[in-house]
């Protein structure tokens, strides 16, 4: 999922922390990610919709 997250940044230019605040409205989200957090299904579900343009 960190891979999809990065192309995503990558891409679109968005900074770390507004994705996790759009996803989650949590700015730490992606570092927490990078560190070993492990998102359940829900958390899972929104950031593949963001990642996928439906938000």
């Amino acid at each position: 999922m960190l891979s999809d997250i990065d192309l995503y940044l990558q891409r679109t230019g968005v900074a770390e922390t507004t994705f996790g605040r759009r996803a989650v409205n949590d700015p730490r989200l992606v570092k927490d990610l990078r560190r070993g957090r492990v998102p359940g299904p829900g958390l899972r579900r929104r950031i593949e919709a963001i990642l996928r343009g439906r938000r």
